[in-house]
């Protein structure tokens, strides 16, 4: 089964793949030999179903393996790829703030600017959370815990499972995430995270919608044990708002090299570079660290 997608017109499947490290993240899968991305999507109700989606004539085409599926799953399969692919954000304010600057138009000539992003904010939060002050291997093998042990099974008997819901990561004690998933300190984050958005107490889902400024909604976000400035930031920009920088060791490290002769530069330097982009700053500053990930 194939459903396919129309994209808008500057969109660049290569760049929204290679935007961050969500790619190599369970339950997503990143195949650069076909330039194809592999994803289990829950479907809230039925089983989780395996998807394949790759780009072909100005769309996305979603390929569904051994599996029937009536409207109701293909349009939760509809929603969530364009979600996940940033198909509905608005990118032509952005487009026109670098339009005529010479060091950033690649951006609009490439069609990036779209960072991949989960299914649902409660996803993104919790892999977030796995990032901090950690190595990227750590990273993985905490998502991979979460995934394998606590993922539902996709109905296609392929192996794979989908993200855990809150629910299923609520049922587990905290001692399953320090022995079990080997979060570490992380363990009490994720079990009191998940307990407070299966109880309803806490729901991560209405800040895609939240009529908050940038400073409330991230104010709000770092109420969340495990969520400090930088992760804030960085979810600030998978929500569509990038007037955070989100600076690291990498980032400083990198903007060091491409425009400090390789020198260290203290944060105000970095945030006078861009601050001409305005409330598109978080986003220049990312396309311009990542933009010799294509070459």
């Amino acid at each position: 089964m194939q459903i396919s997608i129309p994209v808008p017109p500057a969109f660049s499947f290569k760049r929204t793949a290679m935007s961050h490290g969500w790619r190599s993240l369970l339950p997503f899968e990143f195949d650069e030999t076909t330039w194809s991305i592999t994803r289990v999507l829950d479907l809230h109700g039925d089983d989780p179903v395996t998807v394949q989606i790759t780009s072909l004539n100005d769309a996305l085409q979603v390929s569904i393996p051994r599996r029937k599926f009536g409207k109701r799953d293909a349009e939760l399969i509809v929603r969530d790829v364009r979600h996940m692919f940033r198909l509905d954000d608005e990118m032509n304010i952005f487009y026109e703030a670098v339009a005529d600057d010479p060091d950033f138009n690649w951006i609009v000539r490439e069609g990036a600017g779209r960072l991949l992003r989960s299914p649902t904010v409660y996803e993104d939060l919790v892999k977030t959370i796995c990032t901090t002050n950690c190595s990227w291997a750590l990273t993985t093998k905490m998502v991979e815990g979460l995934v394998k042990h606590l993922g539902r099974e996709t109905a296609q008997g392929d192996g794979r499972r989908a993200f855990p819901t809150p629910e299923a990561m609520a049922a587990e004690p905290e001692s399953f995430y320090r022995d079990t998933v080997r979060a570490g300190y992380r363990a009490n984050y994720f079990k009191e995270l998940a307990d407070r958005v299966a109880s309803g107490e806490l729901d991560v889902e209405s800040w895609m919608t939240s009529p908050l400024s940038t400073d409330e909604l991230k104010r709000e976000m770092k109420r969340v044990k495990g969520v400090g400035e930088y992760a804030a930031d960085n979810l600030l920009k998978l929500l569509g708002r990038y007037d955070c920088l989100a600076l690291d060791s990498w980032v400083r490290a990198t903007f060091a090299r491409l425009h400090n002769r390789g020198r260290t530069a203290d944060d105000s330097k970095i945030a006078r570079h861009y601050a001409r982009f305005r409330e598109w700053r978080g986003l220049a500053l990312w396309c311009d660290m990542t933009r010799d990930w294509i070459e």
